[in-house]
């Protein structure tokens, strides 16, 4: 028996309440009628027969009430044995990351983790969970043996990249609110790659047991693997060197020195194959040019011969587009004649530039179909013919995107096209204190820079003598000025995408045009525009595609994953905003804005690092919940095998039997005394 409020306890001191009331005793004297009162002075007397405890029964009872009462606030509770004999939940997690396709590693971890589920008793419960790019939990905590091996049976090797952090979060997930504690078995290939940068997010809750099985025993397998390509995503000249190349590199993890065929694949066709030395645990690298590649989406591969124990490393897909160059569409306004110059030659300098400029004022677009260009630019033409404009509407709705450079016009027209707001003010900085771009976003694929530097990528040089102020409500800011301007922001309309720059693309507004950085910018930015970089190339296993921009948008979407089976289902293709790419190999993708893409899917490269984590590091882990964690462990453990059964409502009832029975008896005690009187 115990108490959940012991200190309620502490009231057991009200006892004294009926003893004081029963020793207590009032000297009770009778009038009489005398002549004289020096008789009946009242002398001391001794107490001792007035202290004497009277009516027993009665201060029992009373004594009962006070002490049950006290009991009641107690909370007192008697355990029992807990329904689930078997007391502990076995948690049976079997490592399905890419790396465990290396040899016999799966097919060792699924025969180990059967083998554990067979030795369970009938009675307890157990849980299946698979470790791949994401924790996926199969089962709830059941007896139901057929259920959890059909589960165990139904896990195949994934493609995925294993985190034991992502691990250890999710089991903190799954324990809150549990009171049973667990034994984890892992089985996994304990790869070194698979640790988080901190130890602490490896750290599994106090009640649960980790024991690792570690089913690739010994040293670090060598591996050969086809690290990355790069190449690129679209190409409109395969004779220009800049663009039609792809450099393959070859890595080593924990290999000797060894020369590697390198074979480049085109639809299934080998095109070429060139031998490179690759050094011990080492890089190399090797290119390919020209990239005679046909007209349309190219499946592409780069393989190497094999020679190691994990052959799905050796290849690496990717996809190229190839196109005549694109038309983009530039209409600038009265006057403004170096923006065109400026962005034209930037967008011919690009390294991989795929686009024709065509160039127009504002004024002469009324006879102009957007829907026939990659993407439109306007520069300074804040005034549209209305039938442009409209159409401009319709193109930006169903997926085309627009660029719109603010000039020295936004001061004089506040209405801004397509945006949906007006200008609300506007910013002139002199030549001797101009403006600076002091914050960059360089996440955003318009500015996309992996190591910008700490002049911001070049953005910090350009000075800006002229911008506008705009509402930048329901937009992402890309850019600001020093003084918290917005230099540059993206908004999403229906499913398309609206850039605005709120300064001129020519020198007289900015001298941007001048630094390096805009021609990066203008590269960058027209990619984006023209939704080239979605389109074709490759992407990592579990990154994800946007199918749409709009949320209100019903056009339909398709996937059709490596298999060449759909991947989405009826109900998805109106409604999915995004998708996983799981598995690698090629996926055909049909977007909202009805564009057409193929993308090559490839593993993370550090899941080809076989090395395993050291054994002081897997003992730590497996020991990171001892100590105080391990007392509470015990005490779950404990608790886990029984039940509390509450007794306040029993004590209660007791309390107001005692209750009633000492009015009763008070009553007929005082019932007495009066006629005793």
């Amino acid at each position: 028996m115990g108490f959940l409020a012991p200190w309620f306890l502490g009231g057991f001191l009200a006892l004294g309440v009926p003893v004081f009331v029963h020793l207590l005793r009032r000297h009770v004297t009778v009038p009489r009628p005398v002549g004289s009162l020096m008789f009946f002075e009242r002398g001391t007397q001794s107490s001792t027969k007035h202290r004497r405890l009277k009516y027993l029964l009665l201060f029992v009872l009373r004594a009962a009430l006070v002490l049950l009462v006290v009991l009641a606030f107690a909370n007192p509770f008697v355990k029992r044995p807990a329904a689930d004999p078997a007391g502990r939940l076995l948690m049976i997690v079997l490592d399905n990351s890419y790396s465990m396709r290396a040899g016999t590693r799966f097919e060792d971890a699924k025969r180990a983790a059967l083998e554990m589920l067979a030795k369970r008793t009938a009675s307890q419960r157990a849980q299946v969970i698979a470790l791949g790019g994401q924790v996926q939990v199969l089962t709830q905590a059941t007896e139901d043996g057929s259920q959890l091996r059909s589960a165990l049976e139904s896990i195949q090797p994934g493609d995925g990249h294993a985190s034991y952090g992502e691990l250890a979060r999710t089991l903190r997930s799954l324990r809150e609110g549990s009171r049973q504690p667990a034994d984890l078995h892992l089985f996994s290939d304990m790869q070194k790659s698979a640790v988080p940068a901190s130890f602490a997010d490896m750290v599994l809750p106090p009640d649960v047991v980790l024991t690792l099985h570690q089913v690739a025993k010994g040293n670090s397998t060598e591996n050969w693997t086809v690290a990355s390509v790069d190449a690129p995503a679209e190409i409109a000249d395969v004779k220009d060197p800049k663009q039609s190349r792809a450099r393959v590199t070859v890595t080593g993890f924990h290999a000797r020195a060894a020369k590697k065929s390198v074979s480049l694949l085109v639809n299934g066709h080998i095109v070429a194959t060139k031998q490179v030395d690759v050094p011990e645990n080492g890089s190399a690298t090797v290119e390919f040019a020209p990239l005679d590649v046909a007209y349309g989406f190219n499946r592409c591969e780069a393989r190497i011969d094999g020679g190691d124990a994990f052959a799905a490393d050796d290849v690496s897909y990717f996809a190229i587009r190839r196109s005549d160059p694109e038309k983009v569409l530039f209409l600038h306004g009265i006057g403004d004649a170096r923006s065109e110059v400026y962005y034209g030659s930037a967008l011919a300098a690009a390294a991989r530039a795929s686009f024709t400029l065509q160039s127009t004022s504002a004024a002469a677009a009324n006879d102009l179909d957007p829907s026939r260009f990659a993407f439109v630019v306007l520069s300074d033409a804040v005034a549209l013919p209305s039938i442009f404009e409209h159409n401009l509407q319709d193109y930006v709705q169903k997926g085309g995107n627009v660029l719109i450079a603010l000039g020295t016009a936004a001061g004089h027209h506040a209405r801004i096209p397509l945006w949906g707001s007006d200008v609300k003010d506007t910013r002139s900085y002199s030549a001797n204190a101009p403006a600076t771009v002091g914050q960059v976003d360089f996440t955003h694929p318009a500015l996309q820079d992996a190591q910008p530097g700490r002049d911001n990528g070049g953005w910090a040089e350009a000075k800006i003598l002229y911008a506008s102020q705009v509402d930048a409500s329901n937009a992402r800011v890309l850019a600001r000025l020093n003084d918290g301007t917005p230099l540059l922001l993206d908004r999403a309309m229906g499913e398309g995408h609206v850039l605005l720059l709120t300064t001129g693309l020519d020198n007289l507004t900015n001298d941007l045009p001048l630094h390096p950085v805009f021609v990066a910018f203008v590269d960058r930015s027209a990619r984006y525009l023209a939704g080239a970089e979605r389109l074709a190339g490759s992407r990592m296993v579990d990154s994800f595609v946007v199918l749409r921009s709009g949320n209100a948008s019903t056009a339909n979407v398709e996937v059709i994953d490596p298999d060449m089976k759909r991947a989405l289902s009826l109900e998805e293709t109106r409604t999915a905003q995004t998708f996983r790419l799981e598995r690698t190999g090629f996926y055909s993708v049909h977007f909202a804005s009805s564009r057409d893409a193929v993308i090559g899917v490839n593993a993370n490269r550090l899941e080809s690092d076989l090395e395993p984590m050291p054994q002081d590091l897997q003992q730590l882990w497996a020991g990171s919940n001892s100590g105080e964690a391990q007392s509470q462990t015990v005490a779950a453990t404990n608790d886990a095998k029984f039940q509390r059964v509450s007794l306040w409502w029993w004590v209660m009832l007791l309390a107001l039997l005692v209750a009633i029975a000492e009015t009763t008896l008070s009553g007929s005690y005082m019932a007495t005394q009066r006629e005793d009187a």
